[in-house]
């Protein structure tokens, strides 16, 4: 069943296929940035939309895909091609983003880079995920959200600011009302017990979740 809202991005960092990724982007609609579009097969995922100015895109991998819409960008512009790439997402309706390679790999300003524009989406009323198929990382806002993350296995809580009234439950390092300052390394290395549940007052955070490392046990 397609999922006419939700968008696979496919980006040119690292990329493991799991069957928990599988789960998640199961349905949804596929757009290519660039070199991302090499993670098309490993997923058998077949992407309605290619962007980028194509500088990591091999000619074999053209070939590949002979079928699949380009939209050629020049390779002197403002935006990444992943913000392309989720841009077009947005004008077709997205209102659930999977950015899928956007962690890890040889550019760890591109990674940065896609943490910061995955809270910028949240703020815009985006439900996002990043994903490296061994790690995902979800943005934190105001609020109160619960994770699905599997017992034993590590997350932390990385704060681009001053963070108030921060709680997580069901975690084994818990939190009450914390004030999570800049800077702080607090809230690295806890452990899931089940899912969790991470609520704060203020601030604007991530959570980088490792669903397969059990070194916590």
């Amino acid at each position: 069943m397609i999922r006419q809202n939700t968008f696979l991005i496919l980006l040119g960092g690292n990329l493991d296929k799991t069957e928990r990724l599988e789960q998640q982007i199961a349905g949804a609609r596929v757009i290519a940035a660039d070199g991302g579009m090499r993670h098309a097969q490993m997923l058998s995922v077949a992407p309605e939309l290619w962007v980028g100015d194509f500088d990591s895109s091999p000619e074999q991998l053209i070939e590949a895909w002979p079928d699949t819409h380009r939209k050629p960008y020049p390779a002197a512009k403002n935006l990444t091609d992943g913000e392309i790439a989720v841009e077009e997402a947005l004008a077709l309706g997205a209102e659930r983003i999977i950015m899928a390679g956007a962690l890890g790999g040889e550019r760890s300003d591109h990674a940065f880079m896609h943490m910061t524009f995955a809270c910028a989406l949240s703020q815009r009323g985006i439900d996002v995920l990043l994903t490296s198929g061994t790690e995902e990382a979800w943005p934190l806002l105001t609020g109160s959200r619960t994770f699905d993350l599997p017992p034993s296995s590590l997350f932390s809580i990385l704060n681009f600011a001053d963070v108030s009234g921060l709680h997580i439950t069901g975690a084994r390092y818990e939190l009450q009302a914390f004030e999570l300052e800049f800077g702080s390394s607090r809230t690295l290395s806890n452990v899931a017990e089940g899912p969790v549940t991470i609520s704060l007052k203020s601030g604007s955070a991530l959570l980088l979740s490792r669903p397969f490392d059990q070194s916590g046990r």
